[in-house]
């Protein structure tokens, strides 16, 4: 369930955004005005939160986008392997399986405290803490 909708003319580089069904941060946007009666335009550039994959559009400054709910948690790596790590968070103390963001996946070890994402029920570790 989405956390708002925004128009397009109004996002800011950072922002978090449902993009063609993918939950992105908008990397760059550039608005520009048309002619007299013409709309306002956005180039929105977005990086996929999950594959890191870049998304770009043009569209009219009141297209809508729903902003998705993130939430960022800490948990400690119990085991990791090459791209996933097996880890407990640390105020429900579940563990969980969660994917390792590609910038990344070198440096997390066993034991370590980790932060990661909560994006509308899928799991990523964003950072080492």
């Amino acid at each position: 369930m989405p956390l708002k909708v925004v128009d397009a003319g109004s996002l800011k580089k950072g922002d978090a955004i449902t993009f063609d069904g993918n939950h992105c941060i908008v990397d760059k946007i550039e608005t520009s005005t048309t002619g007299k009666h013409g709309h306002t335009k956005a180039r929105i550039s977005a990086i996929d939160i999950f594959t890191k994959s870049k998304k770009v559009t043009v569209v009219p400054g009141h297209e809508k986008y729903e902003v998705p709910e993130i939430i960022k948690l800490k948990g400690q790596v119990l085991t990791s392997e090459e791209k996933k790590a097996n880890l407990m968070d640390l105020e429900t103390y579940e563990t969980i399986d969660v994917d390792i963001d590609k910038d990344i996946i070198g440096e997390i070890n066993d034991e370590d405290t980790v932060e990661y994402w909560d994006v509308e029920g899928q799991k990523i570790i964003k950072r080492k803490l």
